[in-house]
Order: C-alpha cells, then sequence, then structure tokens
C-alpha cells in the first residue's frame, strides 16, 4: 500500500475549469461488494461505482471523525467540494443498499 498521498482529479474534458486534484490518503485497490443473502444467494446488478474522492470524504468523516473542515485541509479542497463528495458517496452507498447492486470502488491509479 502506498504511504504518501496519491494526486487523484476526475478524467473530465470539456469546457470550464478542470477540476482540482484531491489528495487520497486510503486506496484498497479495486475491490466490489456483492450484497449476499443469508442462504449464500449473491445479486449480481450494474454496480454503482464509488470514486476515490467519495471514499477518502467518507472515511475522513466517518471512520477518523474529522470534522468537515479538517478533512478538506487533508484533501486539499474546499470544505464546499469535500461536502459534496460526501454527499455524493452517502447516496451512492444508500442506492447500492436499497437496490441490492455491487458497489465498486475505483482505485486513484486508475
Amino acid at each position: 500500500m502506498h504511504r504518501g498521498p496519491r494526486h487523484w482529479r476526475w478524467g473530465r474534458s470539456g469546457p470550464g475549469r478542470p477540476a482540482k486534484p484531491r489528495f487520497i490518503w486510503y486506496s484498497p485497490g479495486n475491490i466490489v461488494f456483492v450484497p449476499m443473502k443469508t442462504d449464500d444467494v449473491e445479486y449480481y446488478g450494474e454496480p454503482i461505482y464509488l470514486l476515490p474522492d467519495e471514499l477518502e470524504a467518507l472515511r475522513l468523516v466517518y471512520f477518523e471523525e474529522l470534522t468537515q473542515e479538517e478533512a478538506a485541509k487533508r484533501m486539499g479542497v474546499s470544505r464546499g467540494t469535500l461536502w459534496r463528495a460526501l454527499s455524493s458517496g452517502r447516496k451512492k452507498v444508500v442506492r447500492a443498499l436499497v437496490e441490492l447492486r455491487p458497489i465498486a470502488i475505483i482505485s486513484p491509479e486508475e
């Protein structure tokens, strides 16, 4: 596992200012969580992709228990940008749980 932060930004092109790179300190690699019932029946549907900045925001705020301001500083973004990543990540995780869809974590190396 990489010890220092990685710079990551969306691969978006088009008009407007490019996205500011984020510092991603945690990277589990490319992983997919598949829902399974107690009788070992797995659900394979269209996966929901969790982006590296969404996972990092969720990790810093809910696992490391940092404030949004502290987490934003750690990622090198504004608090508003961190809030949008948190909101998007929460919605994706809840949607995957409710719709029994796999959660795919995208590695920042991609």
